[in-house]
């Protein structure tokens, strides 16, 4: 649960927009409407890590992902995460299929470690789909992508309000079951939803539909259904 009610760090360093404007000053790789790139670098691994309102610490180890840390530390610090699809381990050295759905992410916190690791933390920005084939032009995993920006309206805002109550309520009633405590009065609503969805120990084919919802609202009352079957299952 680390990291879990902590602000990602991303929303004070960059936002999509923002991002998308230092990525055209610097005449990196073209960007696309939402701002990302048009090919980014993807880490998939088999459960869903990343959410759009969250934080993810990561260790670094494989010689092809310490490469793409190594890269992206160079250029606008940006890495997809992806899940893997059922069966990778056939395949996981080389490139298994992944979910056509992800979540792009900013490198925040960067440590490198003696024995040539790495130490991350990524603060989620936006959902992303996988459009194509991947580019085989490095030893890490790059895709081509587009940007699935997740925007609440004034009654989407409004309700969300109201199932960030009931997942408190839920929260509250399985804080000995969960180990997760009540997020502070100031975590925005968005964040709560995207940390839930991130961190419950839940299956990973659960935390893969939950990021794939249309947005922080509809997230939200699936993972009040995810938190009512966990309440029934005691």
């Amino acid at each position: 649960m680390i990291g879990i009610w902590v602000m990602a760090l991303a929303c004070s360093l960059a936002t999509p927009a923002t991002l998308a404007a230092q990525t055209t000053a610097t005449g990196d790789a073209p960007v696309m409407t939402g701002g990302l790139p048009e090919t980014i670098p993807i880490f998939p691994l088999p459960s869903a890590t990343l959410f759009p309102n969250a934080s993810h610490a990561f260790r670094i180890y494989e010689p092809r992902y310490r490469t793409m840390i190594v890269e992206a530390m160079k250029g606008n610090r940006l890495i997809g995460m992806t899940t893997l699809r059922p069966g990778f381990e056939a395949d996981y050295e080389g490139r298994p299929p992944i979910e056509a759905i992800g979540c792009a992410g900013l490198i925040t916190d960067f440590e490198a470690l003696p024995n040539g690791e790495f130490n991350i933390v990524l603060g989620g920005l936006v959902k992303f789909r996988v459009l194509d084939e991947e580019d085989d032009s490095r030893i890490y995993r790059l895709a081509r992508v587009e940007p699935m920006e997740e925007v609440l309206n004034d009654q989407d805002t409004a309700a969300l309000g109201e199932v960030r109550q009931e997942l408190e309520s839920l929260l509250l009633a399985m804080t000995d079951r969960l180990g997760i405590v009540q997020p502070p009065a100031g975590v925005p609503d968005e964040q709560v939803v995207d940390e839930l969805a991130q961190y419950l120990p839940i299956d990973p084919s659960i935390r893969q539909e939950l990021l794939e919802e249309r947005g922080a609202l509809e997230r939200g009352r699936a993972l009040v259904d995810v938190l009512e079957r966990l309440q029934r299952a005691r």
